[in-house]
């Protein structure tokens, strides 16, 4: 677990020990480790994590061709999903580091290390961040062989590199390089590479001819005038961006950053300019952000407790833990309404809002997320201010406590993914009339945190 994580923990324990929960009756639990669906979601398969990773937490996916690459605190794996109905892993990489968020763009796999390392290697261990020469940052493989992908580089980022987000060069730089905006927080006066005010985000650039030549190229700041740091209920102050969705086709990407919502103007790849900012009474800790296809709304998650704590229940409420939708009106952010799923947990489980990708719905806003012990939910946010679950997949309590659950859950060409903690992947299939258009869509690559436009007759990268 990596020193932010540690943090979050710490803090969504004692979330929860101010949240004393009224239990759901015992007819609205799922029994113990028992999966449970609505009637229009089917299980279609489960892949256990490969043995030299099943001792660590699957985390989060990316998508290219036949495979999807799922990230783990221990490296990642490759899984071949040409037929879902028989996916199976084809390698997996052991390079420890939490917390392994991953993006791929053509031979190239990233993935996000936010735990302070004794080197880059995949053979480094834990070592403390106070310690000028432990390591933390991007790791670059080369994923041509998917039976051997190959580590070529590594790039170390102030405070590591909590989440990553692949943004394509824009005219004619598109063919040469690739960015990756780097989110990393919580600093602090004796940690040498994670100083305070750390209000930046750190950007890579990649030739994509020359991966191994990838490099810090800008480090801008993106609270000048410092974040959200008082509001009362913040899990921690905003101190840099937790996640940033970017929707590089119209040059505008969403900051999900602590106690901050933004929006960004990234016409100018290694200078984006904050254009909009708001903040939310009701939000603990921005966590991630989804465009709407055609840019006019944005929905932010809040990760209330850190992800640790018990939070979907009677007590907490529908609008803390939840998502936020908002129009994007005149450049501005202006809140529509709050969606949380309504399917009360247990309060040994671990439960909020997630990661989560939009369904390629032509004229609707459709989203499938994941909820950690709450599973993974369908949800219909074409009207923003009435969002509501159509759709579920969970699995009940576990029958010897502890947390857990999907990490991520995300759709691509007609299945859904889902990265559970423990259980591998879980591949799942929806039947309703809401979905069923988007069976005409199809692409080549998926990177949640880079969205593409999609059309209803489909299209390929």
């Amino acid at each position: 677990m990596s020193r932010k994580l540690r943090a979050l923990a710490a803090a969504g324990a004692a979330a929860a020990l101010c949240l004393t929960a009224l239990p759901a009756t015992a007819d609205d639990i799922p029994p113990a480790d028992t999966v449970v669906t609505s009637p229009n979601v089917t299980h279609v398969l489960n892949v256990p994590k490969p043995a030299p990773l099943a001792g660590t937490i699957n985390t989060d996916i990316a998508f290219q061709g036949h495979y999807a690459y799922v990230g783990n605190y221990g490296g990642f794996s490759i899984i071949d999903i040409r037929n879902p109905k028989r996916a199976k892993v084809v390698s997996s990489v052991v390079c420890p580091g939490a917390q392994m968020d991953v993006s791929v763009y053509g031979d190239l796999l990233f993935a996000a290390v936010d735990s302070s390392r004794s080197d880059d290697s995949c053979d480094s261990t834990g070592q403390s961040a106070t310690i000028k020469e432990s390591w933390e940052g991007v790791r670059i493989f080369d994923i041509r062989d998917k039976r051997n992908p190959r580590y070529i580089k590594s790039v170390e980022t102030d405070c590591g590199s909590h989440t990553l987000t692949l943004v394509p060069g824009r005219g004619a730089d598109r063919h040469k390089n690739v960015y990756l905006y780097v989110s990393s927080y919580l600093p602090a006066p004796e940690l040498p590479d994670c100083q305070p005010p750390h209000d930046k985000i750190s950007i890579i650039k990649v030739p994509l001819r020359a991966p191994a030549q990838a490099h810090v190229a800008a480090t801008p700041v993106v609270f000048p005038d410092g974040g959200n740091e008082t509001q009362p209920g913040l899990l921690v102050p905003t101190t840099g961006c937790h996640d940033i969705t970017a929707y590089p086709e119209k040059d505008i990407a969403a900051g999900a950053c602590m106690g901050d919502g933004v929006l960004f103007d990234i016409r100018n790849r290694l200078r984006p300019r904050v254009t909009a900012r708001t903040t939310d009474e009701n939000f603990a800790f921005w966590h991630s952000a989804t465009f709407t296809n055609d840019a006019k709304s944005v929905l932010f998650t809040d990760e209330l407790g850190g992800g640790g704590a018990a939070t979907c229940n009677e007590t907490i409420g529908p609008n803390r833990g939840a998502d936020a939708v908002y129009r994007i009106h005149r450049g501005e952010l202006v809140f529509q309404g709050y969606f949380k799923i309504p399917r009360h947990q247990d309060d040994s489980e671990n439960c909020v809002a997630h990661n989560g990708s939009l369904i390629p719905v032509k004229g609707k806003d459709i989203m499938v997320q994941a909820w950690y012990m709450g599973g993974v939910s369908f949800v219909d946010f074409t009207d923003p201010a009435n969002p509501r679950e159509f759709g579920y997949f969970e699995r009940g309590p576990k029958a010897n406590g502890g947390g857990g659950g999907i990490w991520s859950a995300y759709y691509y060409n007609g299945y859904v993914y889902a990265a559970d903690f423990d259980h591998g992947l879980d591949i799942l299939k929806i039947d309703d009339p809401l979905t069923n258009g988007a069976a005409r869509v199809h692409s080549d690559i998926l990177n949640v945190q880079t969205q593409q436009s999609y059309r209803e007759r489909g299209y390929k990268h």
